[in-house]
């Protein structure tokens, strides 16, 4: 990994990203919302949701890639000022996802963090495009991707002269079927070892199954991860992206409950030393 010069690991010093005043990578960092902003109602209502229920952030696809062309593609622009009008009204700052290297500077308008996808990861033209508009970023991990080939990605980034990257892994893809993909959560404190970034877990898109989600979620807290990214939606049964692995809101909160008091516990627990330290 002799090409990584900005993003790796230095000793004792580890990244914190500011998103409008929430510090990811300091504590705990939960993103929620739905998969596509749909109405300005369903945004707002699901907005209000997940804050009452300890959300830091919210997420929302205003373009959605789908593997069909003829699945619902996301409201574009008017998706956006949906989703700023509901940090207006709410108070969470929003990540949504950027597609083209075109549409950054103005979808940058509207959000607080650019996600970057599992399957635009390896986008240079777009990597560089946000590593120079100087809004933090969630770079994904690609569905196929090794860790070094994902620090890489995050090397496009910061070499264009933003350090605000927030990385996140959401599932890779092997020859397992019960799941959508396979939640590697061995990649927590592996790139803790390798990286002074921040990283958070997706667990809906990595496991695809709505019982799921609440373990892998939990289970992250105690590999070590800086956070979650998890699609709650205020009526699922009549989502147009992604509705079986979307939470309810009650869901939402009954794993919050959960959660908050395990995060307050592992951070009470001195860190385990690694074979190396404790030789």
């Amino acid at each position: 990994m002799n090409n990584l010069k900005l993003s790796t690991r230095e000793p004792e010093h580890r990244t914190v990203v500011d998103v409008s005043g929430v510090q990811v990578g300091k504590g705990f960092t939960v993103i929620a919302g739905p998969c596509s902003v749909e109405s300005e109602s369903q945004t707002v209502e699901t907005a209000r949701a997940v804050k009452a229920s300890g959300a830091d952030m919210m997420r929302g696809g205003a373009f959605k890639p789908r593997s069909s062309p003829y699945s619902f593609q996301g409201l574009g622009l008017k998706g956006l000022k949906i989703l700023a009008k509901a940090r207006s009204e709410i108070g969470l700052p929003i990540v949504t996802e950027v597609l083209d290297p075109r549409d950054v500077s103005w979808v940058a308008e509207f959000a607080d963090v650019l996600q970057i996808g599992t399957r635009n990861m390896q986008n240079y033209s777009l990597l560089k495009e946000v590593g120079m508009v100087g809004k933090p970023v969630l770079l994904k991990r690609g569905m196929y991707s090794t860790l070094e080939e994902w620090l890489n990605c995050a090397e496009y980034i910061l070499s264009e002269g933003n350090p605000n990257v927030i990385l996140c892994e959401r599932g890779i893809r092997t020859f397992e079927k019960y799941t959508r993909n396979t939640l590697d959560l061995s990649a927590v404190p592996a790139m803790r070892e390798l990286t002074h970034l921040p990283i958070i877990i997706d667990p809906t898109h990595s496991t695809g199954r709505i019982s799921l989600i609440g373990p892998m979620s939990l289970a992250s807290v105690a590999a070590g991860a800086d956070g979650l990214i998890i699609e709650v939606h205020n009526n699922p049964a009549e989502a147009l992206c992604d509705a079986d692995q979307a939470l309810t809101p009650d869901l939402f909160e009954d794993m919050m409950r959960q959660l908050r008091p395990l995060q307050s516990f592992m951070e009470r627990l001195p860190r385990l030393k690694t074979s190396h330290q404790a030789m």
